[in-house]
C-alpha cells in the first residue's frame, strides 16, 4: 500500500497515478476523509485513556464515601474508553479498507495507456525466414502431435478446456528448461525454493493480488485457501510480519511453483495449443532490497530474463508495459516477448516488475537500519514460463520434416540434440 503521509502531504500526484492506470481517482478522497476520521478517533481514545489513568490514581488514594463515588465515576469513565476503543479500530479497519483499494503510485518514466500502448525498447534475435527455408512452419500444436510432446485432446477429456499433458520429449523439455533456469539463477546468486501452491488470504491480499486480479483466481472456499496464479505470492509472504537485517539485502530468491489461473476474460482468446491455459509450471525471481536499490534491480531481473531466452536462440522484443496493464502492485514492468512464428507476431514470456515497497508495507515486511525500521522493496520476475517457453522452442526450431533442433543450452540437459518424430 502507499504511505498515507506521502498521501496526505501528494494527493494530487496519487489522483494523477490513479487516473493513468484508468482507475477511480476519488478513492484517494475517500482515504484522506477516512484519514482524518481515524485520526480524530485516536485523539479522543488516547485523551480518555490519559483521563482514565490519572482518575485510577485518585481512587487509590480516596476513602470511605468519596471513593464508592468515584468508583461510580470510573465505571462510566471505563464505558466511554471502550467506546471510543471500538470506535477507533472501526475507524482503523475502515482506512485500511480504503488504502488498499489505491494501487502502486505509477513510475514517471512508464507509458501512460491501455495494453496496445507499449513501448519498444529493444529488438534481440531477428525472426527466421522460413520462405528461404522452403517450407510454411507448422504450429506448436501440430508439432507437439508429431513429436508425441503434447496432448490436449486428452488433457480436455480429464479436465477440461485449457488443459493438457506434457508427455514424452514434452515433459523432458520442460524439466530441462526448469533445471537450467534454476542453475542459472543460482549461479547469479539466488536461493532456490519450492513454494506452496496454496496460500492463506493475507499473502493474497499482501501480494496485491485480491483486487483487479481476484477474477482470475482459483478459491477453496472450504477450506479458505486460495491457489497461486504464480509463485511471486508465497516468494513475497515468505517474510511477512519479519524485520531483516539491512547488511544481508538484497535477498534474492528463485522459486518454483506450479501456478493456477482461471483466465476469466479470456473468452475466445487463444483456444487452440497451450499459450493460455489454466495450469502451468514457472520459475520465479523475488527479490528483497533497500528501497533506494530497487531500480537498479529491476534492471538486473530485466538482464537475467534476457540472457535466458537468448539462451534459447529465440528472437524476442522487450517492451515498456503501459500503465493500464501493470497490474496494481507494480510501478513499472519490462515484458519480453518472444516472437512466435505460426503467429507472426511476438508474445509475452517473461515480465520483471518492480513493486516498490507497495507490498511489503501491506506484508508488514521491514528492514532495520541503524536505529530506525523502514519498509523493503519487493521485485519480481519471471525466469521461464513453461508452455509458452516450450511453444517458442518449438516453433522457431521446427525443421521442414517436423523435428526440432533443441537449442545448445539445454542439450546437457536433454542428452540429444533434435526431437525426432515418434
Amino acid at each position: 500500500m502507499i504511505d498515507i503521509k506521502y498521501i496526505r502531504e501528494n494527493p494530487d500526484v496519487v489522483r494523477a497515478s490513479q487516473r493513468g492506470r484508468g482507475e477511480d481517482p476519488t478513492i484517494v478522497d475517500q482515504v484522506l476523509a477516512a484519514d482524518e476520521i481515524r485520526r480524530a478517533a485516536i485523539v479522543e481514545f488516547e485523551a480518555l485513556r490519559a483521563e482514565q489513568n490519572i482518575f485510577s490514581k485518585s481512587v487509590g488514594a480516596a476513602k470511605g464515601d468519596e471513593k464508592i463515588g468515584l468508583l461510580e465515576r470510573g465505571k462510566a469513565l471505563s464505558a466511554q474508553v471502550k467506546a471510543a476503543d471500538a470506535r477507533r479500530s472501526e475507524a482503523e479497519t475502515k482506512s485500511q479498507a480504503l488504502t488498499l483499494l489505491l494501487s502502486n503510485l505509477l513510475d514517471p518514466a512508464a507509458p501512460i495507456g491501455g495494453e496496445e500502448d507499449f513501448v519498444v525498447l529493444e529488438h534481440i534475435g531477428t525472426p527466421r525466414d522460413f520462405t528461404k527455408d522452403g517450407f510454411e512452419p507448422k504450429d506448436h500444436v501440430e508439432l507437439g502431435k508429431l513429436l508425441g510432446a503434447i496432448d490436449i485432446e486428452r488433457g480436455a477429456k480429464v479436465s477440461g478446456a485449457r488443459f493438457y499433458y506434457l508427455t514424452g520429449v514434452g515433459a523432458l523439455l520442460e524439466f530441462a528448461l526448469i533445471n537450467y533456469a534454476i542453475s542459472s539463477a543460482v549461479k547469479a546468486g539466488f536461493i532456490p525454493i519450492i513454494t506452496p501452491v496454496l496460500v492463506k488470504p493475507p499473502a493474497m491480499e499482501g501480494t496485491g493480488f485480491l483486487g483487479q486480479a481476484a477474477e482470475d483466481i482459483f478459491r477453496l472456499e472450504k477450506d479458505d485457501f486460495y491457489l497461486v496464479g504464480t509463485s511471486e505470492v508465497p516468494l513475497a509472504a515468505f517474510h511477512m510480519d519479519e524485520i531483516l537485517n539491512s547488511e544481508k539485502l538484497p535477498l534474492r530468491y528463485a522459486g518454483y511453483s506450479t501456478c493456477f489461473r482461471r483466465e476469466a476474460g479470456a473468452h475466445g482468446k487463444d483456444t487452440r495449443g497451450i499459450i493460455r491455459v489454466h495450469q502451468f509450471d514457472k520459475a520465479e525471481m523475488f527479490i528483497f532490497c533497500k528501497p533506494e536499490d530497487a531500480v537498479a534491480e529491476h534492471q538486473r531481473i530485466l538482464q537475467w530474463e534476457k540472457e535466458f531466452l537468448n539462451a534459447m536462440e529465440i528472437p524476442f522484443r522487450v517492451i515498456d508495459v503501459a500503465s493500464g496493464d501493470l497490474g496494481s502492485s507494480a510501478t513499472r514492468k519490462f515484458d519480453c516477448e518472444a516472437w512466435i512464428p505460426t503467429q507472426n507476431a511476438y508474445r509475452e514470456v517473461t515480465s520483471a516488475s518492480n513493486c516498490t515497497e507497495f507490498q511489503a508495507r501491506r506484508l508488514n515486511i521491514r528492514m532495520k537500519d541503524g536505529q530506525n525500521t523502514k519498509p523493503v522493496a519487493t521485485l519480481n520476475g519471471t525466469l521461464v514460463a513453461v508452455p509458452r517457453t516450450i511453444v517458442a522452442i518449438l516453433e522457431n526450431h521446427q525443421n521442414a520434416d517436423g523435428t526440432v533442433n533443441v537449442p545448445k543450452a539445454l542439450q546437457p540437459f536433454l542428452g540429444m540434440t533434435r526431437f525426432e518424430l515418434v
